[in-house]
């Protein structure tokens, strides 16, 4: 079954627009995994303006899933992952100031450098993924960075999806299928949610996980967290 790692950005931005600790980061992780959680994802950025760097480190120490940290490869970054050791880097090129993820890698303009910060992590034991675009000429360059894994910026299946998701979401079965000729596993991950998740896990090949942040955490306002969680859940067992 594809594993669901809850993304708990937004719960550090609720709590860094007032100070203190509420909501607190690090037991808002161990709530999503004691409903059912199968991994758990942040994204610090340099500004620190959700996730912190100390966030990062105080969920490596008590989190029993699997800590996924997805950011650009800066050296703050890189530095902060060789540290903490999670058990995957997500590599994602987003700017500095860019207000969420909005696109993958170039993987054959920047085969060279990412193929060195891969082997970096690698050489810790860190499993590394490549966040891109639903294009398949990008896998092959992705693979041969070593990579383990690429994960889909789901983005344009989200906003594609009500107007014919058939169509939304052939681009990225085709990349994904060419994931899978090379060995690579799939993960996917930004704007999935309750309405879209059941189709894109059950037509998605070799689909291993998705994190998912924004939609659940909305969701869980309404429906409460563990009742959330297991809604995802079950988009992806049925």
């Amino acid at each position: 079954m594809t594993k669901l790692s809850v993304n708990i950005n937004k719960i550090a931005t609720l709590r860094n627009s007032r100070g203190g600790d509420i909501p607190n980061v690090v037991e808002a992780a161990l709530n999503a995994e004691r409903f059912g959680a199968q991994g758990i994802t942040v994204h610090p950025r340099p500004d620190q303006r959700h996730i912190r760097y100390q966030d990062v480190r105080d969920l490596k120490q008590v989190i029993t899933t699997e800590l996924n940290m997805e950011g650009n490869p800066i050296d703050s970054f890189i530095d902060l992952a060789l540290e903490v050791l999670p058990a995957q880097v997500t590599l994602v090129p987003d700017a500095h100031d860019a207000l969420t993820s909005n696109s993958g890698w170039d993987t054959k303009a920047h085969q060279k450098f990412l193929s060195e910060v891969i082997a970096t992590f690698k050489a810790k034991g860190i499993r590394t993924s490549i966040f891109v675009d639903p294009d398949p000429e990008m896998i092959r360059y992705a693979a041969e960075t070593g990579a383990d894994r690429i994960e889909l910026y789901t983005e344009s299946y989200a906003s594609g999806y009500a107007a014919g998701r058939e169509k939304a979401i052939a681009p990225f079965v085709a990349t994904a299928e060419e994931a899978v000729k090379y060995g690579l596993g799939v993960n996917g991950g930004h704007d999935l949610s309750l309405e879209n998740l059941h189709y894109f896990a059950r037509t998605i090949p070799n689909l291993l996980e998705v994190s998912i942040g924004h939609a659940l955490i909305s969701d869980a306002i309404y429906l409460g967290l563990e009742n959330t969680i297991q809604l995802y859940l079950r988009q992806l067992k049925e």
